[in-house]
């Protein structure tokens, strides 16, 4: 996918609705209250770890900033939001709201907008181990990160 059709994917989630239940579609998630779409997909790090998983991360840190200066044209400039806290508030035992806790796992920060229909939109780089692939995310909510 180029940037051209990930913007496309975003300005979709801006309006799609939400399923009632939770379901796999071709290019991500979709459940009650959010739409997880995975714009881009690495291979593995297991063989050559290092150099290679460096650039590689790089990449998809300015495949986001692309996409998210085009978003900051839209809306306006981007909300830079740690998930951090919202990670150790989950493990501390508060009730979180998806999609953020189970992101909170994977995706360090996102980048944050309001579109036109008033849904959270976030892109946010996920790897859930050093060997495993990194991804962009795009992810469309009504609920508040903060």
């Amino acid at each position: 996918m180029d940037i051209a059709k990930w913007l496309s994917v975003v300005e979709q989630m801006c309006v799609r609705e939400f399923p009632r239940e939770h379901v796999r579609t071709d290019i991500g998630t979709d459940a009650p209250g959010y739409l997880i779409a995975e714009l881009k997909t690495s291979g593995d790090f297991y063989e050559d770890g290092g150099s290679e998983r460096e650039e590689t991360e790089a990449q998809f840190e300015a495949d986001r900033d692309g996409l998210g200066a085009l978003l900051s044209e839209r809306w306006g400039p981007a909300d830079e939001f740690s998930l951090n806290s919202v990670f150790e508030r989950a493990m501390d035992g508060e009730d979180i709201d998806e999609p953020w806790r189970s992101l909170s796992n994977h995706v360090p920060d996102v980048h944050l907008w309001k579109c036109e229909s008033g849904r959270w939109i976030a892109l946010g780089i996920s790897q859930w181990d050093a060997e495993l692939p990194f991804q962009l995310l795009a992810i469309a909510t009504e609920v508040d990160p903060h």
